[in-house]
């Protein structure tokens, strides 16, 4: 284990998540190395940031919402310029997490201990089933799983159970490989190729976690219907519709 590795930041974007927000900083907080969290208030029309801050967040906002992936590197620049401005030692590993986890957060201690460890650059958590809030299942997310299982596996060679997991941990080395992340919902489907065809080891671990699943109302097929025109887009920007069609040739 190194010294750099061992030392974490716990990057939280968040969107109009005022009522989870600050359960799930505390829960980070608390994780082992965890040394800081950064939360991106992207653009909320809510108290999100009032309530990260007193949970013990730095938190960095946007003006308007701007998408996950932008926040995720507002929150790393962020973390870069207090580096720089307090004169610390680079943090070595970053703790992606969202900002609906709330207490289940907590149990994010394995995606650490397996990147710290140097058993893995980048670990994926795999989540138990999850309920909308009525209790019913959610549905819907078959075509955009299956499209980013895919087209991963076409690109890498390594099919993932969870390819849109988004909480998940990484080297920094790892992040920057992955740097430009894939905008808006490509950028956990994008990482993860990036990562894998730089040579480094990625591993998805079960965890126990729980968070605010998509229904199956208008307003989730949209949320889907956008999550597979981000999907496609990165995967398209890493070559898979070339390597198509050179296949059909």
């Amino acid at each position: 284990m190194t010294s750099g590795l061992a030392r974490v930041a716990c990057i939280i974007p968040a969107k109009d998540e005022q009522d989870r927000v600050a359960t799930t900083v505390t829960a980070a907080r608390g994780l082992p190395g965890v040394e800081l969290v950064i939360v991106c208030d992207d653009g909320s029309s809510d108290a999100t940031a009032q309530h990260a801050a007193a949970a013990g967040a730095v938190v960095v906002s946007h003006e308007r919402n701007r998408g996950k992936a932008a926040a995720v590197e507002s929150a790393v620049n962020g973390l870069g310029v207090l580096e720089q401005r307090d004169g610390r030692a680079e943090v070595g590993t970053l703790l992606l997490l969202d900002a609906d986890l709330g207490a289940s957060a907590a149990r994010c201690a394995p995606l650490v201990e397996a990147v710290v460890s140097g058993r893995a650059a980048l670990a994926i958590a795999v989540l138990p089933a999850q309920q909308t809030p009525d209790g019913q299942q959610p549905g819907g997310m078959g075509l955009v799983m299956g499209t980013a299982r895919r087209g991963i596996a076409e690109l890498t060679g390594w099919t993932p159970t969870a390819p849109l997991s988004g909480q998940r941990c990484l080297t920094r080395r790892a992040f920057e490989l992955a740097s430009p992340l894939a905008p808006g919902w490509g950028m956990e489907v994008g990482m993860t190729i990036d990562v894998l065809r730089a040579g480094l080891t990625v591993e998805e671990i079960d965890v126990d976690l729980s968070h605010r699943a998509t229904g199956t109302d208008f307003a989730g097929q949209l949320h889907r219907a956008s999550q597979l025109k981000d999907v496609t887009r990165a995967l398209a920007a890493r070559g898979l519709l070339k390597r198509i069609r050179k296949s059909l040739r």
